[in-house]
This record gives structure tokens, C-alpha cells and sequence, in this order.
């Protein structure tokens, strides 16, 4: 009765979602500030004052939504921690001197899908295949494996250096080798480590031209450097994008890719292949009143950045070994205490954090970085444990 492709899957296993307590909740990376008002009251007038819009089908190319994002990322240059915020109006930010774009980034450049999650899965198979192994670093988002399997398509897993970077030269050759694609997370999850755009410009040089060169950049608005400003010059280059993070909208599930017109036309037709419909009508609505509201992101995306360096100081201090973080969330082990362990004691003074039983990476915590309320919580329960 089951199909032979179900015996290769192997689900990736999300951040606890607890029902049972009121837990702090460390341990998703979520972002702990709610959406905007700004968010919420377009949501609230379109159910309110819209409402058969819900019986109605929603536009299949979220061209509003796009035209946001593409306006959204101009203001901004993608990361909204170094953005500079203008105000409270419309797109009320300018980009810092080093992520200014010299282009301007268009509708036709955007492609939405239901979260991130869905748009890794459509660019699996848009730009991977069985014939070639993908390359990727050994400890990476874990949900690359996942999708690997589902479209059978071999991996090439590199390890990390020492200090838990990226090892580029290594992944390049094993490109160059096999003429493969390439993807990455930047910065790295779980790791929080991030390479420069001048780093990932030297790779997109030496990299396969005919092969999709894969940047998912998640948490890239809590420190790291963008790579939309190399589209320009490389064709090839695809960048991965999401709401759930700086975004505030986990819950609505939003993604998006910004790629060339001819690669963001490739996802379409996959796209309208598998579910013509991804992006509800409340999610669009959501997502186009957050880009229009920017200066609110970035004003928490900034909040976020100073909780998590004095976080990081304050580990340092109690003697934790804390991997450098550009990201919303800090990964550090306690010599001497196994992750597990902690994470369970922590767990019991009631704040959830992040432990992966993974080899190599076992003795560490992901901890998601909250407001100041929270994290004075999870340091009462550290200091007990």
C-alpha cells in the first residue's frame, strides 16, 4: 500500500511546541515581540469590513506582497539590524552604507511561498537532482537532509573548522569536482557564525556558473550581510528568505526567494505545479502591512542584537564557551556538563531551550534570544543549575 519513497524519509523534528505548561519559550527562535499594530490592524479590517474575501481564492502570485518585499528590501539592503530608521511611515528606513544595493530590487525578483519551509522544498526541486550530490556543511539547518531524501538527492555533507566556520575551501572543491550545487545557511544554523558578502562573492567566483548557488539567509537581519546586492553579477545565485524571524510572523507562515527573473520564472512554474494557491489572503495582508512597517522590525531586530551580545558576555562570564553569533539565538556548552543534562534541568525551572542529540554538537544549546524580561529568567535558571 505505502509508496517505496516513503522508506527514505526521515521528518525533521521541530522545536517543542508544549501544551501542557506556560513555558518561556527559548527554544524555536521566534521572535518575542508581537507583530506590529500597524500588522494586526490589517488583518483586523480585512476580516472585519472584508471579509468574503476569505471565500474568495487569493491571488496565486502575491503581486502586492512582492512589490513590498521588493520595496521592503530596497529601504532596508535585507539586514534591518544595521538599517537606519526614518520615521514611522512607509518603508521608513534607509540602508547602512554597507548593505546599500546598487540596483533596485523588482517584483519580478521575488518568489512567495507557504514559509520558508515550502520555498526550500520547490527550490530542492527546482535546482537539484538525483544525478549530482549536493553540497553542504556537515551541521546545517537539519531540514536540507530532509528534503534530500524526499527528492533523492545525494549529499555531500562537509565538516565545519574548529572554530565552527564554514570550511569554503573545501566545499568549493568538492563543487568544482562533482560540478555541484551549493547551499548554506548565513549565517550557519545552528551555529549562529556568518560569512561576509565579500566571502560569499569569492565563493560565487570560483563556484560552478551553471549550477544554483544556494544562500538561505533566515536570521540574516540580526548581524550578518545580505548577499542581494551580488546578483548582479551572478546569475546563479539564489537567496532564501522568511517572515518567521525578524518578521514576527511564524504563525502566518511566509517565505520568499529573491533570485534573478529567469530562476524566480523556474520556481513558478514548480510552484504552480504543486499548489497554485500557498499564501492565503490574511497572510499577504499580514506580510505587505510588516514590509510597509519596516521601522518597527528593525527597531526590535536592534533590541534583539544588544540582548544577545550582553547575553553572550554574560555566559562568558560563568564560563560557557559561546560560538560568535550573528543570528537571534546563541549556541554555547558548558565544559564538564552534558547538553542534555542542562537542557532538562533548565527545562525544569520552566524556560525551554534547544538541545539536538546530534554527534559533533551534542554538548550544546541553541538558546533563543527573548526580551529582557525573559532572558533575566533563563540567566534565575542558569544560575541554579
Amino acid at each position: 500500500m505505502l509508496s517505496k519513497r516513503l522508506e527514505n524519509l526521515h521528518p525533521y523534528v521541530p522545536g517543542e511546541q508544549p501544551k501542557d505548561r506556560d513555558y518561556i519559550k527559548l527554544n524555536a527562535n521566534e521572535n518575542p515581540y508581537p507583530p506590529s499594530e500597524r500588522t494586526a490592524k490589517a488583518v483586523s479590517v480585512l476580516l472585519e469590513a472584508q471579509s468574503k474575501r476569505l471565500a474568495l481564492y487569493p491571488d496565486p502570485a502575491s503581486e502586492t506582497l512582492r512589490d513590498a518585499i521588493a520595496e521592503m528590501l530596497n529601504h532596508t539592503g535585507g539586514v534591518l539590524c544595521t538599517a537606519q530608521i526614518e520615521g514611522e511611515g512607509d518603508f521608513a528606513c534607509r540602508p547602512s552604507k554597507a548593505d546599500a544595493i546598487d540596483f533596485e530590487v523588482t517584483r519580478d525578483m521575488i518568489f512567495c511561498g507557504n514559509g520558508s519551509d515550502e520555498v526550500l522544498s520547490l527550490v530542492f526541486y527546482t535546482f537539484f537532482d538525483a544525478e549530482t550530490p549536493l553540497v553542504l556543511p556537515e551541521h546545517t539547518y537539519s531540514f536540507y537532509p530532509v528534503y534530500a531524501g524526499y527528492y533523492g538527492i545525494p549529499l555531500d555533507k562537509i565538516a565545519l573548522k574548529s572554530d565552527w566556520s564554514l570550511d569554503t575551501d573545501k566545499m568549493l572543491s568538492e563543487a568544482q569536482t562533482n560540478n555541484s550545487a551549493l547551499i548554506f545557511a548565513n549565517p550557519n544554523a545552528p551555529t549562529g557564525r556568518a560569512l561576509t558578502r565579500s566571502e560569499i562573492r569569492a565563493m560565487l567566483e570560483k563556484a560552478p556558473s551553471d549550477r544554483a548557488f544556494v544562500v538561505d539567509e533566515a536570521y540574516v537581519d540580526f548581524g550578518g550581510e545580505s548577499a542581494i546586492a551580488l546578483l548582479k553579477d551572478f546569475k546563479n545565485l539564489v537567496i532564501v528568505r522568511t517572515f518567521s524571524k525578524s518578521m514576527s510572523l511564524a504563525g502566518l507562515r511566509i517565505g520568499y526567494v529573491v533570485a534573478n527573473p529567469e530562476l524566480i520564472g523556474a520556481l513558478e512554474t514548480v510552484k504552480n505545479s504543486f499548489n497554485h494557491f500557498p499564501i492565503d489572503v490574511l497572510a499577504q495582508t499580514a506580510g505587505e502591512a510588516a514590509c510597509k512597517d519596516v521601522s518597527y522590525y528593525a527597531a526590535n531586530a536592534k533590541k534583539i542584537v544588544l540582548e544577545r551580545d550582553n547575553f553572550c558576555d554574560w555566559l562568558k562570564e560563568r564560563g560557557w564557551s559561546v560560538i560568535p553569533s550573528a543570528t537571534n539565538f546563541v549556541f554555547a556548552k558548558k565544559d564538564g556538563k552534558g547538553g542534555e543534562e542542562l537542557y532538562r534541568a533548565i527545562k525544569a525551572q520552566g524556560v525551554l531551550v534547544r538541545h539536538f542529540a546530534t554527534a559533533g554538537i551534542e554538548d550544546f544549546l541553541r538558546i533563543t534570544i527573548g526580551t529582557a524580561q525573559q532572558m533575566n529568567a533563563l540567566k534565575a535558571a542558569m544560575e541554579n543549575v
